[in-house]
């Protein structure tokens, strides 16, 4: 991942996670019938193996101008967001997240590509409400920063402006005389 930027707060994930895919993939599995002997393997080591190399691979950090995040098995995904981009930060909980003692923290951003879904989901973010409060804190640290940044830049352009107009006024006077 990045390491030019400064690391706020990695996030931990909960172990759980492996359980949670082993159940879901499970469970679509079960419900389409070219799936049904797929799921005998799955549960003869499969689903364990791949849950165990999904949660080995997951890694996420906050840093002071973005949030990073790494996932996969086989097709691993790296994806950086930065935090002025991002929209809405929410918490999605089902029967079986809420057995397993999990959360989903959905990020969406502004500008996304797929207007249905996501940009992204972070699956079982051990106290995830203290990590999407430290994304919110940085988000709002950052527009602040921009704000100020950009009210500076405009004054000073302000500025130049009328120093230029004054000078025009004086070229004009001189070129009368």
């Amino acid at each position: 991942m990045n390491t030019k930027s400064n690391i706020i707060k990695k996030a931990e994930f909960n172990p759980k996670i492996k359980s949670y895919i082993l159940f879901v993939v499970s469970f679509f599995l079960l419900i389409s019938i070219a799936g049904i002997p797929i799921l005998i393997v799955w549960f003869l080591g499969l689903g364990q193996y791949i849950s165990k190399r999904f949660y080995e691979n997951l890694e996420c950090q906050l840093t002071n101008r973005h949030l990073e995040f790494k996932k996969g098995v086989l097709f691993k995904v790296e994806k950086t967001i930065p935090l002025e981009n991002i929209q809405d930060l929410t918490f999605i909980e089902n029967p079986l997240l809420k057995y397993l003692d999990l959360r989903i923290l959905k990020i969406e951003t502004a500008g996304q590509s797929n207007p249905k879904g996501s940009d992204m989901k972070l699956i079982g973010i051990i106290d995830s409400a203290n990590f999407k409060e430290q994304v919110l804190k940085q988000r709002e640290a950052i527009q602040s920063y921009s704000k100020n940044s950009s009210q500076n830049i405009s004054s000073s352009e302000k500025t130049n402006i009328l120093l230029e107009e004054i000078r025009d006024l004086l070229n004009e006077i001189k070129n009368k005389d």
